[in-house]
């Protein structure tokens, strides 16, 4: 085990407990005074200007996790009980297309798709549905979709896993006990199936609210995430202190969101 805690303790905790310590500094004028003041923290949860970028960032994560989810599930079951056998590693390489493409050149294509002059606009205006082009684009629309795109295929792997090892003797054993398929599928199935569903929407809560690509590009900047908000403490102001302290606030609510699925799935194995 040396080797990997090692590595462990090089590349992670020892960086990460850097961070932290800068974290509780200041910075006066240009210059990092380093110390410990948790002025850093105390001014994100005081000024509404840096606490909405959390705000929106649990906002978006949350849409885009149940969306997915809500796509995710159907596709998945299609797969696993619709579609041939011999069929079925087609289809899901046709669902995992999307990851073959560069996550940048997905979210300027959906900035495309999405503009006043784009696919979904001109559809909508040559149907006679809208009287002018809508702004989908530069909008929380526009980043959920692009969000959306991506997670829909990744949390279809996740669920597909599970539901493949399912025995059909279990919805039969539902059903002759007389249950319909709703009942089913609400207390057989899915039960069965929750560890994929909390993995798979574990994996989108980590990477969605982490994510900075999608919402600079389809976002507009039209209000601020979180790992924007930390990139323009970076770039623009210099403050690496602040930055610091909304990585470790970032670190902490994934963490959170961690203790939560694992705790689900401990009971779930019981």
């Amino acid at each position: 085990m040396a080797p990997a805690l090692a590595w462990t303790l090089a590349f992670f905790v020892l960086p990460f407990a850097a961070m932290v310590a800068l974290s509780f500094a200041h910075m006066d004028g240009r210059s990092i005074v380093r110390g410990f003041d948790p002025g850093n923290y105390i001014r994100f949860f005081t000024d509404w200007t840096l606490f909405k970028a959390l705000v929106n960032s649990l906002e978006i994560t949350a849409v885009v996790t149940v969306v997915s989810l809500v796509l995710a599930y159907p596709l998945a079951a299609i797969i696993a009980f619709r579609v041939p056998a011999r069929w079925q590693r087609l289809a899901l390489l046709l669902a995992v297309l999307p990851f073959w493409t560069s996550y940048v050149v997905r979210s300027y294509s959906w900035l495309l798709v999405l503009g006043q002059n784009g696919v979904v606009n001109k559809a909508l205006l040559w149907a006679g549905v809208i009287a002018e082009p809508l702004a989908l684009s530069a909008s929380r629309t526009a980043t959920v979709i692009g969000f959306v795109h991506f997670f829909v295929m990744l949390l279809t792997l996740t669920i597909y896993a599970n539901l493949i090892q399912l025995s059909p003797n279990y919805a039969r054993a539902a059903q002759d006990l007389g249950a319909g398929r709703i009942a089913t599928f609400w207390h057989v199935i899915l039960p069965l199936t929750l560890p994929g569903v909390v993995t798979g929407a574990f994996l989108t809560f980590v990477l969605c609210i982490g994510d900075y690509i999608t919402p600079q590009i389809l976002g507009g900047n039209t209000e601020l995430t979180l790992p924007q908000l930390i990139m323009l403490q970076l770039g623009r102001s210099g403050n690496f202190p602040l930055a610091s302290a909304l990585s470790v606030v970032l670190m902490a609510v994934v963490t959170l969101a961690y203790a939560a699925s694992a705790r689900w799935l401990r009971l779930d194995r019981l």
